[in-house]
């Protein structure tokens, strides 16, 4: 039994076989028939297939499609290839468009190979909805808003700029001057570039456009006018073909020595490594920027890989090197094999309803059904390509970093890289911020095999010439600038205080410049007519600089650029060191006419009778006595001057007039407070005089302001301190100064002459040489020490003695008036009624009635006649309330002097002498007046004494 179920499995498996075997070869021929239904997708590749770039393109293509589909089997899609030769033609580019849409009705097109020829196939693939994509059309122009159908798998121009600006701010170079093809692809990145140079205060002073098909001659014409300029960086933006030929006449002319700036765009950088021996060799020194592209093994395999079937394919291109646009073209057809399969297309026809039968050959072609989801599929293709991260944004392949590279040894070395979000780095993992210091970039060899960083600029030295220095041809003043003419050999000698700087400041500068100063001077030869043309010869180039006592003007730096200052800024003021001028003592008078101030105390005495006529009846501030009624209206009047009246007005029409001649009064005040500030500080035009020179300054000194001369001068601080210098005996500078911007040099706009001598100005002003210039100009005249008697315009005493004169005339006739009139009513008290009494003790019986109030004055008697001390009450007369300055204020009723208590009436005793010749004493008493409280006096009213 056992034996029979060991042969039972073996009868199935022979049986079985021819079964199994049938149904594997049921599998296979079936699998064998599902791998053979993949859908062809037409596709154009428009290049020129003679060319060193097309047949790289062509064979990185073929690479990729092979690639792509041995690594993705499963894929139902397959693009074909419908290869059309451009000839290096716009025309034949465009025709071979216009075939591959027409008659094979491709889906996309791969290229074409410039910006030339894309510009046109542009339009041809957004008016059928053929998606164009280039991998190498990289003029800024071509941007997908024109055309959402156009892809660019290249880098753009434009984003190579900022790389460039970067480089030039490193060196600090001023002036930088691009080199470009005429056509589109030079011209359209040349407005991205102008404004990048600009942001960093970089200025283009010219353009050089040369044509594609300039000859040789035309060539070394345009580069020896570069020669005359003094600009020396130089960026060179065109394709190869073009730019090897300019490298090579540049260095045969000798600008590609020592001393010269070359930056080439990646238009040449990117395929540096496949050029010429000796082309290269012309190169040496010139700095490239180009795409990075990272360095991975799969790149590596790849270039391997590329060079050994394109040595199959072109036995005779020996020397073909594999370069940026041959991986760019790798990875755009791989995009399209994506996007293709991704966008699941089962039917790849064209819609031809809306073709006219009179259309043209341009216009009688279809529009793609399957054109929009093809778009849609290429803007989300990503994938990791040989070039790095490959996707688009708005049609256009990001540029993530660019790689600087500097030519030397017959290659290309790097030395550094940058970034839009870091700026110049050494190296891409660098985690530093944004920065552009050329600390960052690595050792680099400049033309000339120099290490030493060109300037920039130089001379031009085709011409040999000097720079042209114009100094101005003045009479006074010449220690700052002195032109002087040797008849005999008619030699020209400039000497001065400002030519001794300015050849030190241009010794101190880190190179050799060359130059002669030129007088300037008016066809009579006389002098300088204005600086300000001397300035504007500058301007107009006819000279290179100025050198001279030229002040920094805003409006003069429209025209040129200055230096910083080598002098001290600031215009101050001379002046005698003693002033024997007489100040009017009487000008305080001057503000107002005669017939002013005759109206004025005319009104003012007027408007005090009408004050009084409206208030005396009813307000007790203008009742008493009648010399004191007109006091107080005369007073109250004129205290309107300074608005210190104190007296109350009470009635409506006296309001009125009070606050109309208040008015006038503030203007009135105000006026003469201007005039008169005017006439004591201000000066007319008629009065400022010019002068020439230090010694027609000190003659107007001499003459006086009587004589027409002067009191003081206003100059700047240079010539006051060479004016000092002669005369320092005889004036002094006084504060206050003001500002200046001093004297600079001047150079043309934007001269890049102009940095490097302003910083050799801070090193010569900040060191010894600069002192011993100025004392060799300004204190080589010895002179006593001044005297501390010093003029001023400050207002003094003299300016208002007459006004303190009258002041303290009427205040002395007052006190005498007032003195006389106090004797004569005290002079029984002078009289010696009794011979023991002396002199003295009657002047002391005098002092003290002196000190003492006067009692019997109408303010301190009340209607009974009555001494009052306290308050008074309002009249019964009158329903007006007592003014304020009717109360007594005063609380001198307890002050004592010498133990005394105001005058004594007769009832408290003579103060006679008495027959012993001592003063009779008064009774024992207490004060005469003793102060009460408020409920005392309001229980005790005064009534107020007035005339009825």
């Amino acid at each position: 039994m056992m034996r029979r179920l060991q042969q039972k499995p073996i009868t199935i498996f022979i049986f079985s076989f021819p079964f199994f075997l049938s149904l594997a070869f049921f599998f296979f021929s079936h699998t064998a028939m599902a791998q053979n239904e993949t859908v062809p997708v037409n596709v154009g590749l428009i290049l020129n297939r003679n060319g060193k770039l097309g047949k790289v393109a062509l064979s990185c293509i073929n690479m990729s499609l092979s690639d792509f589909y041995n690594s993705n089997p499963h894929y139902k899609t397959r693009l074909l290839l419908n290869i059309r030769d451009s000839q290096r033609d716009v025309v034949a580019a465009a025709a071979a468009a216009l075939d591959l849409i027409k008659n094979v009705q491709v889906q996309a097109i791969l290229g074409p190979e410039n910006s030339m020829q894309t510009n046109f196939v542009i339009d041809l693939g957004n008016k059928s909805q053929v998606p164009i994509l280039s991998f190498s059309a990289t003029s800024p122009s071509l941007t997908s808003i024109r055309s959402p159908y156009f892809f660019r798998g290249a880098k753009n121009d434009s984003s190579q700029v900022g790389a460039i600006a970067a480089i030039i701010k490193a060196f600090g170079w001023r002036e930088a001057v691009p080199i470009y093809v005429d056509n589109e692809y030079g011209e359209a990145v040349i407005p991205y570039l102008t404004d990048s140079l600009q942001a960093i205060d970089t200025r283009v002073p010219y353009r050089s456009v040369i044509s594609p098909l300039a000859t040789d001659d035309q060539i070394e014409k345009e580069l020896y006018k570069l020669l005359t300029m003094q600009t020396r960086v130089f960026i060179v933006h065109m394709l190869p073909s073009l730019g090897s030929r300019i490298f090579a006449k540049a260095k045969e002319i000798g600008m590609m020595d020592e001393g010269f700036v070359w930056i080439m765009t990646d238009g040449i950088a990117n395929l540096l490594s496949s050029g010429d021996h000796s082309v290269i060799n012309s190169m040496q020194g010139v700095l490239g920027v180009k795409p990075y592209v990272p360095i991975t093994e799969v790149l590596e395999n790849f270039r391997i890989r590329w060079k050994r079937k394109f040595l199959q394919e072109n036995p005779s291109s020996v020397d073909a090197e594999l370069n940026i646009f041959g991986l760019l073209a790798y990875d755009a057809t791989m995009a399209l094999a994506i996007a293709v399969e991704k966008a699941g297309i089962t039917s790849f026809g064209f819609e031809n309803t809306n073709v006219s039968s009179y259309a043209t050959d341009l216009e009688a072609f279809g529009i793609s059904q399957s054109g929009p989801k093809l778009l849609q599929a290429l803007s989300s293709t990503r994938f990791k390509g040989l070039t790095g991260d490959y996707n688009f944004v708005d049609g256009q392949l990001q540029s993530l970093a660019f790689e600087i590279v500097n030519v030397n040894d017959g290659g290309q070395r790097g030395i550094g890289f940058w970034t839009p979000e870091k700026g110049l780095l050494k190296k891409l993992s660098s985690n530093s911020t944004y920065s552009t210091p050329k600390s960052n970039l690595g050792p680099i060899i400049w033309p000339g095999d120099s290490i030493s960083v060109p300037k920039g600029w130089d001379i031009p030295t085709n011409e040999k010439k000097k720079l042209r220095i114009g100094v101005p041809v003045k009479k006074g003043f010449s220690d700052f600038v002195k032109v002087t003419v040797d008849p005999s050999t008619n030699t020209t000698t400039v000497t001065g205080y400002c030519i001794d700087v300015f050849d030190a400041v241009m010794k101190a500068l880190p190179y050799a410049v060359a130059y002669e100063f030129i007088p300037f001077a008016p066809p009579d030869g006389t002098s300088t007519s204005s600086y300000n043309d001397l300035i504007y010869q500058v301007f107009l180039g006819d000279f290179d600089a100025v050198v001279g006592d030229t002040t920094i003007v805003a409006n003069r730096s429209k025209f040129v650029d200055f230096t910083l200052p080598y002098t001290e800024s600031g215009v101050s003021m001379i002046v005698p060191v003693k002033d024997n001028k007489k100040s009017n003592a009487w000008v305080f008078l001057k503000p107002l006419t005669w017939d002013l101030w005759v109206t004025s105390i005319i009104f003012f005495i007027f408007i005090g009778f009408v004050v009084w006529v409206l208030e005396h009846r009813v307000n007790e501030d203008f009742r008493g006595p009648a010399n004191h009624q007109v006091g107080t209206s005369f007073w109250f009047s004129f205290s309107t001057m300074v608005f210190s009246q104190r007296e109350r007005v009470i009635s409506n029409l006296a309001r009125f007039v009070v606050l109309v001649w208040c008015f006038v009064v503030l203007i009135l005040t105000q006026s003469y407070t201007a005039s008169l500030t005017t006439l004591l500080t201000g000066f007319n035009e008629k009065n400022l005089v010019i002068y020439n020179s230090p010694e027609e300054c000190d003659e107007l000194f001499e003459k006086g302001r009587a004589n027409n001369g002067i009191a003081a001068a206003f100059d700047e601080v240079p010539y006051m301190k060479l004016f000092l210098g002669q005369y320092c005996s005889k004036y002094t500078m006084v504060e206050p100064t003001f500002k200046t911007a001093g004297f600079g040099f001047v150079f043309p706009l934007d001269s890049p002459l102009v940095p490097d001598v302003s910083r050799a100005i801070l090193n010569v002003t900040e060191g010894d040489k600069m002192k011993e210039i100025e004392y060799a100009w300004f204190k080589k005249h010895s002179c006593p020490d001044p005297s501390t008697t010093v003029s001023s315009h400050s207002l003094g005493l003299n300016s208002f003695r007459g006004l303190f004169l009258i002041a303290g005339i009427v205040a002395i006739l007052s006190l005498i008036i007032f003195m006389a009139i106090f004797v004569y009513e005290h002079r029984d008290v002078l009289k010696k009624s009794d011979p023991r009494s002396s002199l003295l003790s009657r002047i002391h019986i005098l002092l003290r009635i002196f000190i003492s109030r006067d009692l019997s004055s109408h303010t301190f008697k009340d209607k009974s006649g009555i001494h009052s001390m306290g308050a008074t009450e309002p009249s019964p007369h009158t329903h007006y309330p007592p003014s304020p300055s009717s109360y007594s204020e005063h609380t001198e009723s307890n002050f004592c002097f010498y133990g005394e208590h105001g005058t004594p009436p007769a009832e408290y005793g003579d103060l006679s002498p008495n027959p012993n010749g001592q003063a009779q004493a008064p009774p024992e008493i207490g004060p005469a007046i003793e102060l009460t409280s408020p409920d005392q006096e309001t229980q005790s009213p005064q009534a107020v004494h007035g005339i009825n």
